[in-house]
């Protein structure tokens, strides 16, 4: 597994002040609008000088975000929010996935190295 992709980093690309609830949003999944209104309600609420202390503790020890972390493709971004959130699970579906593409193949094997008269005279046929 990847550290570097596994790793919580500040997003100060889509920071509003030092980009800690984009990086919690990138590193969950979740949308940076919840995470952002989760904070404001937190530090109005409950929890007024330990959310603002949290928030600028994980802004001074956080790394920000390496550029181009992301920029294969969407469906990479939520591969890695998934191994994130859940290694157990990822791999789970990985495993699953190569299951099912190893069955395909099964099927394709089977079908071209049976005795198929139709397959055999087309062949025939091109010959």
């Amino acid at each position: 597994m990847s550290s570097s992709r596994t790793k919580f980093y500040l997003d100060k690309q889509r920071a509003k002040w030092s980009g800690v609830c984009a990086g919690i949003a990138d590193y969950t999944g979740i949308n940076v609008a919840w995470v952002r209104l989760a904070a404001i309600i937190a530090t109005v609420t409950f929890a007024f000088p330990w959310t603002l202390i949290a928030y600028w503790i994980a802004a001074k020890i956080s790394e920000p975000k390496p550029i181009g972390m992301y920029l294969s493709d969407p469906e990479d971004t939520k591969f890695w929010q998934g191994v994130r959130q859940s290694p157990r699970r990822t791999s789970r579906d990985i495993k699953s996935r190569f299951r099912e593409i190893d069955r395909k193949l099964a099927d394709m094997e089977l079908y071209y190295t049976s005795k198929n008269t139709t397959l055999s005279n087309e062949i025939e046929n091109l010959r």
